[in-house]
This record gives C-alpha cells, sequence and structure tokens, in this order.
C-alpha cells in the first residue's frame, strides 16, 4: 500500500496548523505504526503501539457486540409478540438491531472523538487512543433504547470529567465507560434501572421497503413480517435480576410469557447463557463475552489473574450468603440470598464486567499480587450489592469503581511488603 503511504504524506499540513496536524496525525496512526525509533538505550521496538493493542479489544468485543446487536430486534419483536422463537425472522431482527444500535455507536463517536480531537489541539499533541476501546464499551453498557441525547451527554461528561482532566490517555483513575454509566444511572435512573424493561419504537415500515426490493432477488421472506393490527408501542416486564431480589430463583424459572396461545419462559438457564435476555447491549451472551475473554487471555492484552480471581471472589461471597441462608433461614427475609451460587454468573453481567472493566490496565491495579486482590474484591463486593442492597439492580459497576480508587492502595501496600521482604533477607 505504498500509494496511501505517499498520498498521506504528501497531504500532511504543517505542524504550525494544530487542527489540521492533529486531524492528519489521527488518521495517519491509525493505518500506519509510527516510524519512531529509539537513538540509544536498549530498547527493543515492535508494531504492538498502544492504537494495535486498542483495537485487539475492540475485536474481542465483536463477540458479544454482535449478538447484543441481534438481540435487540429479538426482544423488541419478542414483546410484541412476533418471531418469538430466537432464530425466527433472522432479517427483521438483525435490520432492527442494526437501526437501533448504530446511532448510538455513531453518536458516541463522534462526541468522545471530537473532544478528545479539541484537547488534542490545544495541547499540541497526538490524538490519543484511549478513546478506541471507550468509544465501542459506552454503547455497549448502555440499554438500548437510551435517548441519544442522553448517550451524547454521558459521553461527554466521561472523557470530559474522568479522563481529560486527569491528564488523558493513562492518567485517569475510573474506567471511562462506567463513568459515563453511572453519570446515566443516576441522572436518569429511571432510563437505565429498575425493574421494567422497555422496548424502542417499531420500524415495520422499513423492513416494507427491504421486503419489496429483496422480492427482487427472490429474497423477500428474510426481511418480511405481518404486523398485527392491535400493534403496541412499547412493553414492560421483570428482569432476571429483579424477580431474584423478591422471590428466589425458583421466581425466575417460573417467570412465563404467553405469545399467540403459546407460554414462553424467557428467563430459562440457557437464554441467560447465551443471551436471550433484555437488557444493555454487551453484557447478554455469555458464551460470546468469554470468547472475547480467551481471546485476550492469550493474546496477553488482558489479566487473567483479574478474570479468575474475581471468578473466584464472586464465587467466596456467593457460596457464604447460600451457607448464611441454610444456617439462618428463619431470620433471613432477604430471599436473593437463596439463589444457587452457580445461578449468580448466569444472571446479569458479571461475565462482562470481568472481561472488559475489571482488566482496564490503567484503572486497574498494577502488581501481579495485587491483580489477585483487587479481582477477587470486586467479586464479592459486586455481590454484596447485587444481593444486599435493594437500591441497585446490579453490582459491577460500583464495584469496580469502588476498586479502581482503592487499586493504587493495594499496589503500593504489595510494594511495601516486597521491600520489607527484601530488606530482612538482606540483614539476614
Amino acid at each position: 500500500m505504498k500509494f496511501i503511504r505517499d498520498f498521506m504524506d504528501k497531504i500532511e499540513p504543517d505542524k504550525e496548523s494544530r487542527f489540521l496536524h492533529t486531524l492528519w496525525d489521527g488518521f495517519d496512526t491509525f493505518l500506519y505504526v509510527p516510524d519512531h525509533v529509539t537513538k540509544k538505550g536498549t530498547h527493543i521496538k515492535d508494531g504492538m503501539d498502544l492504537k494495535r493493542t486498542m483495537i485487539h479489544v475492540v475485536i474481542a468485543m465483536q463477540f458479544a457486540f454482535l449478538i447484543g446487536m441481534y438481540n435487540i430486534g429479538h426482544q423488541h419483536y419478542f414483546a410484541l409478540g412476533l418471531f418469538p422463537d430466537f432464530f425466527s425472522g433472522f432479517g427483521a431482527k438483525l435490520l432492527y438491531g442494526v437501526l437501533q444500535y448504530l446511532p448510538m455507536i455513531i453518536v458516541v463517536h463522534l462526541v468522545g472523538l471530537g473532544i478528545e480531537f479539541i484537547f488534542a489541539a490545544n495541547k499540541g499533541h497526538a490524538i490519543e487512543e484511549g478513546f478506541l476501546v471507550s468509544g465501542f464499551l459506552i454503547p455497549l453498557v448502555m440499554p438500548p433504547a437510551t435517548p441519544l441525547w442522553m448517550v451524547a451527554l454521558a459521553t461527554a461528561f466521561a472523557v470530559v470529567i474522568a479522563k481529560e482532566a486527569f491528564g488523558g490517555t493513562g492518567m485517569n483513575i475510573f474506567n471511562i465507560a462506567l463513568i459515563a454509566r453511572v453519570f446515566v444511572f443516576f441522572a436518569f435512573p429511571a432510563e437505565i434501572s429498575g425493574d421494567e424493561i422497555w422496548i424502542a419504537p417499531d420500524y415495520s415500515w422499513l423492513h416494507k421497503g427491504f421486503s419489496a426490493v429483496a422480492s427482487l432477488f427472490g429474497s423477500a421472506d428474510f426481511f418480511s413480517m405481518s404486523v398485527p393490527a392491535n400493534l403496541v408501542d412499547g412493553y414492560t416486564g421483570a428482569t432476571p435480576l429483579s424477580l431474584a431480589s423478591k422471590g428466589g430463583w425458583e421466581s425466575v424459572q417460573a417467570y412465563s410469557v404467553t405469545i399467540q396461545g403459546e407460554v414462553y419462559h424467557p428467563y430459562e438457564v440457557s437464554n441467560l447463557i447465551f443471551g436471550n435476555v433484555p437488557g444493555s447491549v454487551g453484557e447478554g451472551s455469555k458464551v460470546g463475552i468469554i470468547i472475547g475473554a480467551l481471546f485476550l487471555v492469550f493474546t496477553r492484552i488482558a489479566s487473567w489473574r483479574i478474570m479468575l480471581s474475581m471468578i473466584l471472589g464472586t464465587m467466596f461471597m456467593s457460596i457464604l450468603l447460600n451457607v448464611i441462608n441454610v444456617s439462618y433461614s428463619s431470620e433471613v427475609t432477604n430471599v436473593f440470598i437463596s439463589v444457587p451460587w452457580y445461578y449468580q454468573f448466569a444472571m446479569g453481567s458479571m461475565f462482562f464486567a470481568m472481561a472488559f472493566m475489571a482488566t482496564d490496565p490503567v484503572t486497574a491495579s498494577g502488581t501481579n499480587t495485587g491483580k489477585w486482590v483487587y479481582g477477587f474484591m470486586i467479586g464479592v463486593v459486586g455481590i454484596i450489592i447485587r444481593v444486599l442492597n435493594p437500591a441497585y439492580p446490579e453490582g459491577w459497576m460500583l464495584a469496580i469503581l469502588l476498586l479502581n480508587v482503592f487499586a493504587p492502595l493495594i499496589d503500593h501496600v504489595v510494594l511495601q511488603q516486597n521491600i520489607k521482604r527484601r530488606l530482612s533477607r538482606v540483614k539476614a
């Protein structure tokens, strides 16, 4: 691709034109690894710069992203009594998911990258690469029908307050995507939390148009759909976590919906694992998330210590609550603690938080021992908030942000203990 390299060199603006050169540099370093070399010393240079590292994380998200985007369409039509089977109406569901989710991705990137560009140009620096991951994570942690103006406001708040105010990429102490979600969570709680879920507006008119075009190629059935006369505008229903908090695991499994005379149990274990449930876009498919997590582990992008210790922390706290429930069943009024510990992994966003949030190298602990403590405590605190605090439907967002604060302290304690051990050996 020498002609592309020559073209980029030819259109490079003068460095005195800060805004133009910053914009050019962003595209140039996205296409090519910077050709800076170390003139002195023994440093080894390879092609794995920060942008390439971030792109690996984006690739790992695609498994959860694609399933989640399709699930948007499935949940919409399931709520309306159409295509109740997961793979029925595949084309209509996929089209709906794209139409509903793509604007959110565009808004997040326009707002986030726009702010990054302004700060970079004012500082005379290159555009920082950290938003490559945050730009995909923010839409993944939002409910699919969150109003776009809320998404834009949350993105701007997260980038300015949680990132640029601390100095930019690599300097923030909080996870950027979680700050965006926590902003919406507390500023607009009705739109992102509670027992009710709601499905976005219908795009059936688009399906009719696509069906007409597809009929010319003999594939009209892919997008076609029959819309009932009594089509409703939305849907509300209990989430698995809200059901578990009120009636335990039996309530989750007993929950049913009747569609066209047939009874469906939307929260069967298989649906919870494969992502056939309502919720934020990225949290549904445990299979897709685990595939992405394994990709990050084998490419050494994310820490397996944090992932494994978070699983152990979740398991420990869940089993402890089960033991308390058995030992003091007559005195315990919270039925949520009776949920078998292994089903805590099936519900909610634990695996998504483990793979893509807790492992953020900037905000997590940096020492190996610290990573074990950091991940374990996220698992413990996350279950405590989920099960014992009725004000929050899930605990991982607050647990990770809390441990983000304590990560430097954990590393400090680990380093001080290492220093003491080495000094004791010297004295001996």
